[in-house]
């Protein structure tokens, strides 16, 4: 597993928010960020996690302070993971020249191949 790398954490509504930086293998070695939002209830054992994938140009931290989803997961018991969904630091000719293809876009795959 690639190392993680602790950015910040804030508390919020009795649970935790916790930002991490990766440098992933999976993603060409590119850095990427990801929120992880614990709530209260993390504290006595496993919590069900709902996975928010961004839109297009979004990073982690749009779901994270635009959306207000902490106080709905303190009160059931849910833990958050919000991901940086767009590819950053590329270093892809033209990646900074189209908004909707270049370094904010994000594409979805469910499945690698080596």
């Amino acid at each position: 597993m690639d190392k993680l790398e602790p950015v910040s954490s804030w508390k919020q509504f009795g649970g935790w928010n916790r930002r991490y930086k990766v440098k992933s293998s999976s993603l060409g070695g590119t850095d990427t960020v990801f929120t992880v939002y614990t709530p209260p209830a993390a504290e006595n054992g496993p919590v069900p996690v709902v996975y928010f994938l961004s839109g297009l140009t979004c990073t982690d931290d749009n779901f994270i302070t635009k959306a207000g989803a902490q106080a709905a997961a303190s009160r059931l018991g849910l833990a958050l993971v919000a991901p940086d969904t767009s590819p950053r630091g590329l270093g892809v000719e033209g990646e900074a020249e189209s908004w909707d293809f270049g370094v904010g876009a994000g594409f979805y795959l469910n499945a690698t191949q080596p």
